[in-house]
């Protein structure tokens, strides 16, 4: 246990001050590689999409994602701890650290904050374009910021807080299984005509897997929020809380929404609304109140309640760990 916590803590110690350095090969984008490459091996030659065809092989997908995923991680770890324990946790504080994305998600939306801060929006929607998974072309500033906000929220959960959820329970072979669930959701899980059917079986189990996460990761930006108002009354934890009960289910997702609402609460902005996927709109109810503009800073604001939420979780789970 001592090993696990050790390399739980120093993961998510090196993910917060090097981030992801992209010149080194990242295992989230080998599985992205791999999920890319076992969908045309099971698509192959498929002219009609037949829905039950699809939904087939949307879910042998997932098994084969999946289990190969836990294989190779266990091998791994297994290797390493039977080598030596410090070999072994060696390589599970870099697998955490892996599994991780604080620094990174704060890095590439501070770029589109940077690049607004310079009134320079035609590299701002680029910035932004890296980062979601909407059309930008089209946005002005306060859409651009909102976008960026709005990934910062969501990905509170999605990047930071869920994965560290199932690294603190089972280490990185629970990690990267709630990776692989996630990437395959973001790449196959769309609803449109590709997608719909062979996508579906990754998109639902992403909801069922981040269904506890996402609503632990809102009460912790919550308190956050509250924690932060002491030093910045732009932050307010009892408008993250009212805007959280009023609004968590504003969203097609049953766990996208949860974080979100929090923010927008806390920021006092409102975030959502339709927005282009495609080339086509897509209707979306508003989440919070326009008590204020939304302005560029808020994308700052945002990363330090992300930051905030990462680091109460971190030391809850380490606590938890400690007792048990």
């Amino acid at each position: 246990m001592k090993f696990h916590m050790l390399a739980f803590f120093l993961g998510f110690l090196c993910d917060c001050i090097l981030g992801d350095p992209h010149f080194i090969p990242h295992p989230i984008r080998l599985i992205g590689k791999f999920i890319t490459k076992t969908e045309k091996l099971l698509r192959y030659n498929q002219k009609t999409q037949n829905p039950m065809v699809s939904l087939r092989q949307g879910v042998i997908l997932v098994i084969v994602v999946l289990a190969s995923t836990i294989t190779v991680t266990s091998l791994l770890l297994l290797t390493a701890y039977n080598l030596n324990p410090y070999v072994g946790m060696t390589v599970e504080t870099l697998m955490t650290y892996q599994i991780l994305a604080a620094k990174c998600l704060k890095v590439e939306s501070m770029k589109v904050y940077q690049c607004l801060k310079e009134n320079d929006f035609v590299q701002a929607r680029t910035a932004l374009s890296m980062i979601v998974g909407r059309d930008t072309q089209c946005l002005d500033e306060t859409g651009i910021a909102k976008a960026a906000i709005e990934t910062v929220a969501e990905n509170t959960s999605d990047g930071v807080i869920a994965p560290m959820l199932y690294l603190a329970i089972g280490g990185p072979i629970l990690g990267f299984f709630y990776k692989a669930v996630n990437t395959m959701d973001s790449m196959v899980g769309y609803q449109n005509d590709t997608y719909l059917y062979f996508g579906r079986a990754a998109a639902k189990l992403d909801d069922v897997v981040n269904f506890i996460p996402a609503r632990i990761s809102a009460y912790l930006m919550i308190a956050s929020a509250f924690a932060l108002q002491l030093f910045n009354n732009r932050f307010s934890g009892k408008r993250a809380l009212c805007i959280y009960q009023r609004d968590r289910q504003k969203h097609t997702s049953p766990n996208s929404a949860q974080t979100e609402s929090v923010c927008a609460g806390a920021l006092g902005i409102r975030l959502a609304g339709d927005a282009s996927y495609f080339g086509k709109v897509v209707s979306k109810s508003y989440i919070g109140d326009s008590t204020r503009d939304v302005e560029a800073k808020d994308i700052q604001r945002a990363n330090q309640l992300m930051y905030l939420t990462a680091w109460l979780c971190e030391s809850l789970c380490i606590t938890v760990m400690l007792f048990l």
